[in-house]
């Protein structure tokens, strides 16, 4: 039997995750939507949320939802079907605001009210946060100190690959303890000729063939001997969303190739692989290795 096998890949389980935010609020609409607009837009994550439910109920999974803390407010029930359905609570911050354009305080005021909030919906710890637009990097590393004092357990919140918007390539590629009682978990990457590749969802996951982010996961499955993390959000499963006019052609571009096929590639992914939520995987007994110094 190869490694290649499902049979094989059932062996280690990876963490599929969601990032609960509606359409409107991505980063890359910032400069086109304002915040105060938000309530004006018609929203479609309390939809979207629950298709993606019956898509993990259908294959026996359990996922990690970071969920914003706007959005549990508008729509508590959402937050009661997630944890009821025995899926994991996390935390997106409040109002999708980046770790990196805050200070220090107002990060701790973001993420400790959405922490109360969803913790006072879903009846659960909360235990993982996951920065919006994975916003902490070189310039904010203060926000793993203000994490860890806010009663987090992990974050997710580095991806380190080199980008445009976000990015800290020269961090750790696997789960560290980034300070005392608090584990952050890279999203997956791919290492090839000296440099990492993402290979663990978002915009490369509608962009490429599904084929070859299923031969990255299992390539990082074999070769590393680690759970992946895999991320998606909502809106990528909801091709009839409205469209955001006078965005510019990138924005344009990264936001809605392929929307049309996510649903049915995310359901072949469920099906190639065996998932589990992330405090499953990475809170009980982790393998870590500590920041370099």
């Amino acid at each position: 039997m190869t490694p290649s096998t499902p049979a094989a890949r059932a062996r280690i389980r990876n963490a599929m995750s969601i990032d609960v935010e509606d359409y409107f609020q991505v980063s890359a609409f910032a400069p086109y939507i304002q915040r105060a607009d938000w309530d004006l837009r018609e929203c479609r994550v309390q939809r979207n949320v629950g298709r993606i439910l019956d898509l993990l109920d259908a294959r026996g999974v359990k996922a990690t939802f970071f969920t914003l803390g706007w959005i549990a407010q508008r729509y508590p029930q959402l937050v009661r079907d997630i944890v009821a359905r025995g899926h994991e609570l996390a935390s997106h911050g409040y109002a999708h605001e980046r770790a990196s354009d805050l200070s220090p305080e107002a990060f701790r005021q973001d993420i400790l009210s959405a922490k109360q909030l969803l913790e006072d919906l879903g009846g659960v710890e909360v235990k993982g946060y996951r920065a919006p637009s994975f916003s902490i990097g070189e310039s904010n590393l203060w926000a793993f100190d203000v994490l860890a004092d806010c009663g987090y357990r992990y974050s997710s919140s580095v991806y380190p690959i080199e980008h445009d918007h976000y990015g800290m390539p020269d961090s750790p590629r696997f789960a560290y303890e980034v300070r005392p009682g608090l584990i952050e978990v890279p999203v997956t990457t791919l290492r090839f000729r000296g440099r990492n590749y993402p290979s663990s969802g978002g915009g490369w996951f509608r962009l490429l063939p599904y084929g070859v982010t299923r031969w990255m996961i299992e390539r990082f499955n074999r070769i590393e001997g680690r759970s992946a993390v895999f991320y998606f959000h909502p809106w990528e499963i909801d091709p009839e969303q409205p469209r955001i006019s006078g965005i510019d052609a990138k924005t344009r571009f990264r936001h809605y190739v392929n929307i049309g096929r996510t649903e049915s590639r995310i359901e072949q992914l469920l099906a190639d692989f065996d998932w589990a939520r992330m405090d499953e995987l990475f809170l009980p007994a982790p393998v870590l290795q500590r920041e370099a110094a």
